[in-house]
């Protein structure tokens, strides 16, 4: 099931024969809830963990009881109570005026505007982005709607902030880049897309520029084929990796907004990508694998070579996030379940932590905390110390899946940190299919019940016990 296959190569596979189910591209967003939004509660869980509270499980798998049957597991269906979680019908009040849950938690506002499902998000200081099925980027200043700028075409899946600019990946395969108006803050202009007009006329004269994407079908090489799933920078904002449904990941040096690669990745849609410590990148995709690629100079080019497969499962890897402050990777799958490795070079797998009941969507670390969004509509707030993982709190109030998320520091209203206050106090927006963000204020500080309480344990050295 974990597998080292440092000798991997990168080429083009086809998922094997009924795998996975005929959803369109795989794409856990078909599979979790349809555009529709219809109540379709058999959706991507046929894996998914009977256990009723979160915790942590060193099985890998388990098995389908009356609890967990597609009707239990449905989003649609919230008859089960968790001792964990908030609700907004009896406390959303309480909640907007500022009243502390459990932990150290706050549900201080609700972003809704009537432009579509919610499937990205971005935030940096006090600003929020968010991204949508109606092909509108709102742009939100302290919960006020400040801006919007809208694309062509294709929805916006995938939304992140280098710099001075904004890059949105779209359902119809490509990268729009904007940026704010020195004159107007409020207005933010298209400068260019990826790859850019001109590369493609130049490409486009070299027949060896001309990939195979599909039978009898060939495109250029430095463009994306299919939707644009995930985006992700290197902490230095130098470079910036596009995944998409075509299988592959391309990577852009943002300077000059040049293509120096394609890797066929995966032998399905590649639904995450993270680079991460020690020159790494983490993809993760629909074909259930979980990979670990080195990126290395070579000439004025780069190379990206495969270096170890963390997982391989039959449930589609829908989410990965790497923590800022230890060497640690976080995967969520269409079962639910969130799995995480350790070390700075040979990852070494450190358990899995249970708790949702439907696919994890969405994952997002700050800190010592891993915030994890499901179709189940809830999201789990979990504390990392040392080896060890604890639920802090479940937050509840969305009615639809949990798509995306985005963390950035607390801060008072001159921007800084509020006074008296470290980095361990974040605001967390969560945005949903429901049409709305919520956001949150989450410390990272451990309530007493959940301190007198068991803790969730890693494995050890792979061993299916617990310390």
């Amino acid at each position: 099931m974990y597998a080292d296959t440092s000798n991997e190569s990168s080429s083009h596979r086809m998922p094997p024969q009924g795998k996975y189910p005929p959803m369109p591209h795989s794409d856990p967003m078909y599979q979790s809830a349809p555009h529709s939004m219809a109540e379709d509660s058999d959706f991507m869980n046929r894996h998914s963990s009977s256990s009723n509270a979160p915790g942590y499980s060193s099985e890998y798998t388990s098995s389908i009881s009356g609890e967990c049957s597609p009707y239990a597991m449905s989003p649609w269906n919230q008859t089960t109570a968790s001792p964990w979680a908030y609700h907004d019908d009896s406390a959303g009040d309480n909640f907007a005026n500022g009243s502390s849950g459990m932990g150290g938690t706050t549900l201080i506002g609700s972003l809704i505007r009537e432009e579509g499902h919610i499937y990205s998000l971005a935030a940096v200081g006090d600003l929020l982005y968010t991204g949508s099925d109606s092909k509108n980027i709102r742009v939100w200043k302290k919960q006020q709607d400040l801006a919007g700028f809208k694309s062509s075409s294709g929805l916006v899946k995938s939304i992140v902030i280098v710099g001075e600019r904004i890059f949105t990946g779209h359902q119809d395969g490509k990268i729009r880049v904007w940026k704010v108006s020195p004159k107007n803050p409020h207005v933010h202009k298209r400068i260019g897309s990826l790859p850019r007009l001109r590369d493609v006329l130049r490409s486009s004269l070299n027949p060896s520029n001309y990939v195979e994407v599909k039978r009898h079908k060939s495109s250029l090489w430095i463009k994306h084929c299919d939707a644009i799933s995930c985006l992700g920078p290197t902490e230095d904002g130098s470079l910036l990796y596009s995944g998409s449904w075509d299988k592959t990941f391309k990577v852009w040096r943002i300077a000059d907004s040049k293509c120096l690669e394609s890797v066929v990745a995966h032998d399905d849609a590649v639904n995450a990508v993270v680079a991460a410590f020690n020159s790494l990148v983490f993809t993760g995709s629909a074909d259930g694998t979980v990979k670990v690629w080195k990126r290395e100079l070579q000439g004025k080019g780069i190379k990206h070579s495969p270096v170890q497969t963390l997982l391989k499962q039959e449930s589609a890897v829908t989410a990965l996030a790497v923590s800022p402050t230890a060497p640690i990777v976080y995967c969520g799958s269409s079962d639910g379940l969130i799995n995480f490795w350790e070390g700075e070079r040979h990852h070494a797998f450190g358990g899995t932590l249970q708790g949702h009941k439907m696919a994890v969507l969405c994952l997002v670390a700050a800190g010592a905390l891993l915030i994890s969004g499901s179709a189940d509509k809830t999201i789990y707030v979990w504390r990392r110390e040392g080896g060890f993982h604890s639920c802090l709190s479940v937050l509840t109030g969305h009615t639809g899946p949990v798509k995306c998320l985005a963390i950035v520091p607390d801060q008072d209203d001159e921007g800084g940190l509020k006074a008296g206050a470290s980095t361990s106090r974040w605001i967390v927006y969560s945005g949903s299919l429901d049409k709305s963000v919520k956001v949150w204020r989450v410390s990272e500080d451990l309530p007493d019940a959940l301190l007198r309480g068991p803790q969730h344990m890693p494995v050890d050295q792979g061993a299916m016990y617990m310390r």
